[in-house]
């Protein structure tokens, strides 16, 4: 019997870990959103703004919504013209719909268009114009933009090579890591701005929104891709002056009535509804 190399075992046991600090991300961060949201169902007569008091921010990273590309695997990176299709723009409206509990200080997206067209449902009904931040763009793709990555995996050993490690990458193709230090360094930029607020959306992509993820986490860059972001969901940070920063919520997909508590005119139309019923019976 072959006994395995020691490298070996130091590289499967590397990704056992991984993947058990990716399981505990996801068990605790969906023990404080519940919290969270428990807390936000008990302002029912209250601004969500009092939820939180000092220094507090709570970031809002968003994902696009679905584009022809996402349904057809192929890759956009950072190129111009693709845009959202009819599902992306209802997931968009409802997204927007369900935070609208939220009082969104200021909105932040990345310039491709996707990424603009979401952030434009978000500010319908708010005073906010729509800022752009160059870094918050999709990777870098290079040569590989546009393709179907199902026929990379097939053709290509250097994609293949990156999808295992995107630590290391290609000339003309971004890694992680480069992809989370411009990313970060957009965030915190931001953050220093007076007027951002204490609840800042930004508007961005996938990859992107899971490096921030592990920024905040303390998982790998090269171990983001093991996060899930679907289309149009949210990830939930608080960051709270010298506190590790809280990571609430990681890809929450909008639900009607998902993050909304029951507002007083709501239950005073309910409470007229049920008084009518009973004098009719």
């Amino acid at each position: 019997m072959r006994v395995p190399r020691k490298g070996y075992l130091r590289r499967l046991i590397r990704v056992g870990r991984g993947w058990i600090f990716v399981l505990w991300i996801y068990l605790s961060v969906g023990w404080r959103f519940l919290g969270w949201r428990l807390q936000l169902w008990h302002q029912r007569s209250h601004s969500a703004e009092s939820i939180y008091t000092g220094m507090k921010q709570t970031l809002l990273l968003i994902r696009h919504g679905q584009t022809t590309w996402n349904v057809e695997h192929r890759l956009p990176g950072q190129l111009p013209g693709v845009e959202l299709n009819d599902e992306g723009r209802q997931q968009a409206a409802r997204l927007a719909d369900a935070l609208t509990v939220l009082p969104i200080s200021a909105i932040i997206s990345s310039p491709l268009e996707r990424a603009r067209e979401t952030a434009e449902f978000i500010a319908q009904g708010r005073t906010l114009d729509i800022q752009f931040e160059p870094d918050l763009m999709d990777v870098e793709l290079g040569r590989w933009a546009g393709l179907v990555f199902d026929d990379l995996s097939k053709t290509d050993p250097d994609w293949k090579a990156y999808v295992k490690d995107p630590t290391v990458a290609p000339e003309g193709i971004e890694t992680f890591p480069q992809v989370q230090q411009r990313a970060v360094v957009a965030i915190e930029r931001w953050l220093k701005q007076d007027s951002i607020g204490a609840y800042p959306a930004f508007v961005c992509h996938a990859d992107v929104v899971k490096l921030l993820i592990a920024h905040y986490t303390g998982l790998e860059a090269g171990r983001a891709g093991s996060l899930f972001i679907d289309n149009a969901s949210v990830s939930l940070v608080e960051l709270e002056g010298e506190h590790r920063p809280r990571v609430v919520a990681v890809g929450w997909n909008p639900r009607p009535g998902w993050l909304k508590p029951p507002t007083p005119a709501n239950e005073h139309v309910k409470s007229q509804e049920h008084q009518e019923g009973e004098q009719k019976e």
